[in-house]
C-alpha cells in the first residue's frame, strides 16, 4: 500500500481513531472550536498566513522565484567549472538579468529608488530581506548568495542616510537592475591580513590597516588588497573600506568604488567548498582615484558604517540557517518516506519519527528566533543579531547533520542535494563574522549591563 493511501503511520492511531482528537476538534461547541480546532494545513502555508499581508505576499514570491529559477540550476552550478576572475557562466547571467527585472536586486528601497512594494513599507527591511534570504537558501545556497552579496554592499550607502549619496549611487544600480542589466554591488572589507580583526574592535585596535587612502588634489588614491568578496568578481561597484594614509583602524573611511576604475584589478576567485555559484574575490587596488563625493558617511566613519551594516545583515544571515536546516529537514522527510527498509517505509521507524520530529522542531524554533529579531530589526542591536546569527547557523548544520545521518551512504550522493546543502551552511558560521567573533560581540555589546553591579541583568 502507498503511503498516501493509509490514515496513519506504524505506532499511531488511525486519523480517524475514536481516540485521536483531531476529527473530533469540529465537533465540538463553537466556542470550544475557536480555541482547539486548527486546520491541518502545510506548515509553511501556516507560517505564512500569520504573516501580515504584504508581507505574506512577498514570501509567496520569493518561494515562486526560487523554486521556478533558483532550485533547476542548483546542482549545475555547483558543479560548474571554475571560470577565471571576471567571467561569469551564461546561466548565471540570464538569472541575474531575470532577478533584475523582478525586484529582487532592488526590492530594499521602494519606488522611485527601488522595487519594495509601498505596502511593504510599514515592515523593517531586515525582516523582509530574512524572508526572501530563507526562501532563496532552501532553494540554492550558492545562488543565493549570488543575488544577496549585493544588497550587502549597498548597505552602508544606506545606513549612512546620506540622501543624495543614496540617489546619486542606488538610484542608478537599482534602475539598471530592473531594466535586466545588472550592477551588482560587493561589500569590501576582508584584508589578507585581517579576517576577524575587521569585524572586532579589540582586534582591530592592533591591526595595521592594509588598504591605505592617500589624499591627493579632489580625492583619494586606494593602494591594497581585500579578499573573500562575495561577488566582487562580478561587481561593477562597491563600498570599499580603508585607513587613511599614517593612521590606524579609527580612520577607516568607507567609498565608493567603480570597478572600471584605473588601478582596480580583480586577482582571483576561490576555489570554494560551498555556495560555489557566487564568487569569492581577491580585489586589488593600485593607485585608485576616489573623488571626494564618493566617500560615504564622511571621513573616519567607515569603522561605524561597517558595524552598522554587520548587525543589519547578521539576521538575514541567521535566516540562511534557516533556509538550510528547512531544506536539509524536507530532503530528510522525502527520504524516509520513499525509502524501504525491513519492508516498510523509514518514517514508519519509530526512531526515524524521533529523528525527524527533533528536526522539525530545530528548525521551527531557529524561525521563531530570527522572526522576532528581525520583525523589530529598524534598529538591530548588536547583542541580538550576533546571538540570533550564531545560534541559527550552528543549529542549521546541526540539522543537516542529522539529514546525512538518516541518509547514511545515500547523503554522500550531489544529486541526493543533503551534502551540497551541508557544505552551504558551513559557509554561514564563518561570513559576517566567525560565530566565535559573533559571540564576543555580544559580550562587547553587553558589557555595559554586566558592569553596573548596582543592578540584576535581565536576560
Amino acid at each position: 500500500m502507498m503511503l498516501r493511501d493509509r490514515i496513519h503511520l506504524d505506532g499511531h492511531l488511525a486519523l480517524n481513531h475514536a481516540l485521536s482528537p483531531r476529527w473530533q476538534f469540529e465537533q465540538l461547541p463553537a466556542l470550544s472550536r475557536w480555541a482547539t480546532a486548527y486546520p491541518q494545513l502545510d506548515l509553511w502555508e501556516t507560517d505564512t498566513r500569520h504573516l501580515p499581508a504584504a508581507l505574506r505576499a512577498l514570501r509567496r514570491r520569493a518561494k515562486d522565484f526560487a523554486v521556478q529559477h533558483l532550485q533547476p540550476l542548483s546542482a549545475q552550478m555547483d558543479l560548474a567549472p571554475h571560470l577565471p576572475a571576471g567571467a561569469c557562466h551564461p546561466e548565471l547571467a540570464a538569472l541575474l538579468s531575470e532577478a533584475g527585472r523582478q525586484g529582487w536586486l532592488s526590492y530594499v528601497l521602494p519606488a522611485p529608488l527601488g522595487a519594495m512594494s509601498w505596502r511593504a513599507m510599514p515592515y523593517a527591511m531586515i525582516w523582509q530581506c530574512s524572508l526572501v534570504v530563507e526562501e532563496f537558501s532552501a532553494a540554492c545556497g550558492g545562488l543565493m548568495l549570488l543575488l544577496s552579496a549585493h544588497h550587502l554592499g549597498t548597505m552602508p550607502i544606506l545606513v549612512s542616510g546620506e540622501l543624495g549619496k543614496i540617489w546619486k549611487f542606488l538610484r542608478p544600480v537599482y534602475q539598471s537592475c530592473q531594466r535586466g542589466e545588472p550592477h551588482l554591488m560587493a561589500f569590501a572589507i576582508t584584508e589578507p591580513g585581517a579576517g576577524s580583526d575587521a569585524e572586532d574592535g579589540h582586534g582591530a585596535a592592533q591591526y595595521r590597516p592594509g588598504v591605505v587612502a592617500r589624499p591627493v588634489p579632489g580625492g583619494w588614491l586606494l593602494n591594497g588588497r581585500k579578499c573573500y568578496i562575495s561577488g566582487g568578481d562580478l561587481a561593477k561597484s562597491m563600498t570599499v573600506f580603508a585607513a587613511l594614509a599614517g593612521e590606524d583602524m579609527s580612520s577607516w573611511t568607507c567609498f565608493h568604488v567603480r570597478a572600471d576604475s584605473p588601478g582596480f584589478k580583480v586577482v582571483r576567485t576561490e576555489l570554494k567548498m560551498g555556495m560555489r555559484a557566487s564568487g569569492a574575490a581577491e580585489l586589488e587596488f593600485f593607485d585608485v582615484f576616489v573623488p571626494d563625493d564618493a566617500v560615504i558617511g564622511g571621513l573616519r566613519r567607515g569603522w561605524v558604517l561597517n558595524r552598522a551594516t554587520l548587525n543589519a545583515s547578521r539576521i538575514p544571515v541567521a535566516a540562511m540557517g534557516v533556509g538550510f536546516a528547512r531544506a536539509a529537514t524536507e530532503v530528510a522527510i522525502e527520504f524516509a518516506r520513499t525509502y524501504r527498509l525491513g519492508g516498510k517505509p523509514l518514517i514508519d521507524y519509530q526512531e526515524v519519527q524521533l529523528h525527524l520530529a527533533t528536526m522539525l522542531a530545530e528548525t521551527r524554533a531557529l524561525r521563531s528566533m530570527v522572526w522576532q529579531e528581525a520583525r523589530h530589526g529598524w534598529t538591530p542591536r548588536q547583542l541580538q543579531a550576533s546571538a540570533c546569527k550564531f545560534h541559527a547557523t550552528d543549529r542549521a548544520q546541526r540539522v543537516c547533520e542529522m539529514a546525512m545521518d538518516l541518509l547514511g551512504d545515500h547523503g554522500c550522493a550531489h544529486d541526493a542535494r543533503i551534502e551540497r546543502i551541508a557544505r552551504d551552511v558551513r559557509l554561514t558560521r564563518i561570513f559576517e563574522g566567525t560565530n566565535q567573533i559573533n559571540r564576543l560581540s555580544l559580550m562587547e555589546d553587553w558589557q555595559a549591563q554586566l558592569l553596573d553591579t548596582e543592578h540584576p541583568v535581565g536576560v
